[in-house]
Order: structure tokens, then C-alpha cells, then sequence
């Protein structure tokens, strides 16, 4: 049985949008202005309510629902403990008001989990899961980046999501790869992600790779970058 918002119009509108996420999957905010009869101020308003009690997820321009399906399957991360003292090791690195960019995959993913204790963050991402996770921390700000959305790993990527990026810059880049090879190559099994990581290299002032040791000395399908100074790998001692 689906909950209702509250009374009056504001319930009632809110209650549409929810009604027609669940039936679309993404709403925009033009749209919906335009089949609801209220403004884009208003409309806007409601979808950051609706995102702080958990009902969607914000992105530019628009929002869309959480998935439960990628939910349990980020359940089940592959090599679990040795990724979680990753995320440890990486969060201790961050200081309360740092800004942050975060791409996709289970090592941030858990990265994102252990920032909940931090304060005052700024975080961009084309991750939906790290969005979803960081989006609850009230003294957060996180900004979901648009564009087309990759539903089996859940994140957004294309020209729109890279027009967005380059509108930030960022302390931090803390980047999950499937790849560093023994010569210091960085790779990527997901092409049109690569393109997102190279720029979230370049316009943050440090990067710090997150990678278990599977990942070490292997190459995979997308260059990404070759390790420098500004590169930091954060890896486990293999068992």
C-alpha cells in the first residue's frame, strides 16, 4: 500500500510526483511545472523535500527513484572486508569541509558509508547509489550529476554529464577502477566512465584511487590515466 505525504495541496502535488516517478522513472522539473500547474521554484522545492525523506534521488534538472534491485546487489559486494578497510583507510584521509568528487562502483560506494561521520561536505557524483548514501547527512551537499543513466551499474554518464562536471573542482577526486597495471596505468571496464574519471582528475587538486589488491597489476578495457605525484593508490595487503 503506498503512504501518502500529508493533506492539503502541497501533499496532494507531492503525491503526483511520486505517482509519476514511479510510472516514468525520471521526472524533470520543466515538465512537471508544466503538467502540475506549478512553478519551477515550487517544483524544485518539492523534489528536495521528496529527496530528504528518501522517496528519490535529485539529479540535475530533474530526479529519479532509488533502486532496490541495485540496492541488493551492492549487498553483496565481492571481497567485502578488504574494500571496507579501503573505505576506513580513505575516509581518515578527508577533513570535515573538503570538497569531493566520487565516480562509481562498491569500493566508493563504501568510501560514501564511512563520510557519514565526517561534516560540512561537498560532493559531486555520477554515482546514484553514492548520492542516495551522502544525500541523508544534513550538513552535506551533494550534487548528483545528469545525464544518461547506466541502470545495470547505476550511474550517469555522456556529454551532459560531462558538461556538468566541468562546472566544479574539487580537493579530492576518490576514484574506484578496475585496474592499475604494473607499469602505473589506470583503467576502467566501463569506456563512457573513463571520460568522467580523466576529468575528475584534472580538476581536482589530489586523487586518491581506491582499489583492492584483484585490481593491482591488472589492465582493463579504458585507459583511464597513468599514475603521477597527484595520484595517490589506496590498496589491501594481499592475503
Amino acid at each position: 500500500m503506498t503512504s501518502k505525504i500529508g493533506q492539503g495541496k502541497i501533499g496532494i502535488r507531492r503525491n503526483k510526483i511520486l505517482d509519476i516517478l514511479r510510472k516514468e522513472k525520471k521526472v524533470y522539473i520543466a515538465e512537471l511545472s508544466q503538467s502540475l500547474g506549478a512553478s519551477l521554484v515550487t517544483i524544485r522545492s518539492d523534489l528536495d523535500a521528496l529527496a530528504s525523506e528518501g522517496k528519490l534521488v535529485r539529479m540535475a534538472g530533474g530526479a529519479i527513484l532509488p533502486s532496490d534491485e541495485t540496492a541488493s546487489r551492492e549487498h553483496a559486494i565481492e571481497n567485502r572486508d578488504q574494500k571496507r578497510e579501503i573505505a576506513l583507510a580513505a575516509a581518515q584521509m578527508i577533513r570535515d569541509g573538503d570538497t569531493l568528487f566520487i565516480n562509481s562502483g562498491t569500493t566508493t560506494l563504501l568510501v560514501a558509508e564511512e563520510l557519514k561521520a565526517r561534516k560540512n561536505l561537498s560532493v559531486v557524483t555520477n554515482s546514484l547509489s553514492v548520492a542516495t548514501t551522502l544525500g541523508s547527512v544534513p550538513s552535506f551537499r551533494v550534487i548528483l550529476l545528469g545525464g544518461s543513466i547506466n541502470s545495470q551499474y547505476n550511474f550517469t554518464y555522456g556529454a551532459d554529464t560531462q558538461d556538468h562536471l566541468n562546472r566544479f573542482g574539487a580537493d579530492w577526486a576518490i576514484l574506484s577502477v578496475d585496474g592499475v597495471s604494473s607499469d602505473g596505468e589506470i583503467s576502467t571496464c566501463h569506456a563512457e566512465e573513463a571520460i568522467l574519471d580523466r576529468i575528475m582528475i584534472a580538476r581536482a587538486k589530489k586523487v586518491l584511487i581506491v582499489a583492492d589488491s584483484t585490481k593491482i597489476g591488472r589492465t582493463g578495457f579504458s585507459y583511464v590515466s597513468r599514475c603521477d605525484d597527484k595520484i595517490k593508490i589506496l590498496t589491501n595487503k594481499k592475503s
